[in-house]
């Protein structure tokens, strides 16, 4: 983890947690049939997320995203509020129609590219930036197809997707609206009131620019907004599918699949853009190192560290409901910060399976750890690979956000958030599900 943390010479997260999975496996800990059973468990999730960031991909190829600055812009009227919201919006949506770090992989690039040609200062674009992570990395936490730890989980505890958003859709919902309130109070004194519609322009097309006051430039984007509604409409129904499927015991990652290939092939007629370069741009290592970490803590697992937690928590689970969820979330919530919320979302996972719960017991404090591990994680910026990329994006386009600028917005809103969430799941499965 520190390797990670500090990355001597830039190297990439996946290398680290390979090494350690080498060792682990080398020493023992984690036998040959350990990891077929963590490939059997890990499989699903990664190739469910691949296919997400494929169709994240495509849209990305046709100008989609450029295309959603420009309309953010546009609906923003020349309100610098307006466009705050609209950014916390955005990300929120392409979290939920894909996954976090696909989100930050392609929301922050267009957010930097928007507001540099706004002309904005670094100070303002802080709460932009700062604040479409935040909702960007804590919006995988109502749906757990969103987020690779939050599947891989999912597949451990033996959950459905249909279930899992069923019992944690609306709170987690509450809990990013709590989140972005909170935010919006910080940084409404650095949000500039006025943004002038002459100081911009966004790339819609190869050597086209849109700008709201150039001749035609009403034509030029409406002649795209067709192709970009048809295309969203049909994310749209492939994510309600992955419900669907779930709902009914087809594998998710069947449909995740067939839905980029539909996308590919569409593309490929419509624009001629052949599939291949997708392939040199998945991210890769984010499944590499999602494996590599999960044999880690499957090795620590086996040498006792789960039954450690067992034999210190298992009294305080079984109290009650709300203790459940509020000593699990928090619980989970700190070992992310100190470890990264993959371990630690897998290390509280496992230490659930074997507590012997009631069944809603059990789902509850589930839950629990994924909103620990997904909002509870972003007090650190080492809490998230997505909070991790985000800042190795922002450093690659010169733009500074210090650890304590970080810490002192995310101290002040997180775990807040954290608690309140974690009541708001209490509240609602009292109401529906007890």
């Amino acid at each position: 983890m520190i390797m990670i943390f500090i990355r001597p010479k830039n190297i990439n997260e996946a290398i680290p947690a390979s090494i350690g999975a080498v060792i682990v496996f080398l020493s023992g800990s984690v036998s040959t049939a350990d990891l077929i059973d963590i490939s059997s468990k890990v499989t699903g999730a990664a190739i469910t997320i691949i296919a997400t960031i494929v169709m994240a991909i495509v849209l990305e190829s046709i100008g989609f995203f450029s295309w959603t600055a420009a309309l953010m812009l546009k609906v923003s009227k020349g309100s610098g509020v307006r466009l705050y919201w609209y950014t916390l919006l955005l990300c929120f949506l392409m979290t939920l129609f894909f996954n976090n770090d696909g989100s930050i992989l392609i929301t922050t690039p267009i957010l930097i590219l928007t507001l540099k040609n706004l002309g904005l200062k670094v100070r303002q674009m802080i709460p932009y930036l700062l604040s479409g992570a935040l909702i960007a990395t804590a919006s995988s936490a109502p749906i757990g197809v969103s987020n690779i730890v939050n599947l891989i989980a999912l597949k451990i505890i033996g959950m459905d997707l249909y279930m899992q958003t069923e019992m944690m859709f609306v709170p987690g919902v509450l809990g990013l609206v709590f989140l972005s309130f909170l935010l919006y109070m910080i940084f409404k004194k650095e949000i500039p009131q006025q943004i002038s519609p002459h100081s911009y322009s966004i790339p819609l097309q190869k050597n086209r620019l849109y700008h709201p006051l150039q001749k035609n430039s009403d034509v030029l984007f409406n002649e795209k907004k067709k192709l970009m509604i048809n295309m969203l409409i049909f994310v749209f129904i492939v994510r309600i599918s992955l419900f669907i499927a779930s709902y009914l015991g087809i594998a998710v990652s069947l449909v995740a699949v067939l839905g980029s290939i539909i996308l590919l092939i569409w593309r490929w007629v419509y624009l001629k853009i052949n599939p291949k370069d997708v392939i040199g741009k998945i991210p890769w290592h984010i499944l590499i190192f999602a494996f590599g970490m999960y044999v880690i803590i499957y090795g620590l697992h086996n040498i006792g560290l789960t039954n450690l937690l067992l034999v210190h928590l298992k009294s305080i689970v079984n109290d009650s409901l709300f203790h459940a969820s509020l000593t699990m979330g928090v619980i989970t919530s700190v070992l992310s910060n100190i470890f990264n919320n993959h371990p630690a979302l897998m290390i509280s996972t496992l230490a659930l399976t074997e507590m012997g719960l009631d069944p809603l017991i059990m789902k509850t404090v589930y839950l629990a750890n994924i909103i620990g591990s997904d909002i509870g994680s972003l007090i650190l910026p080492i809490g998230t690979l997505a909070t991790l990329i985000w800042m190795h994006i922002l450093k690659n386009n010169k733009i500074q956000i210090p650890w304590m600028e970080y810490i002192k917005v995310t101290i002040l809103v997180i775990p807040p958030t954290l608690i309140f969430t974690l009541i708001s799941l209490y509240l609602w499965l009292l109401l529906v599900f007890v």
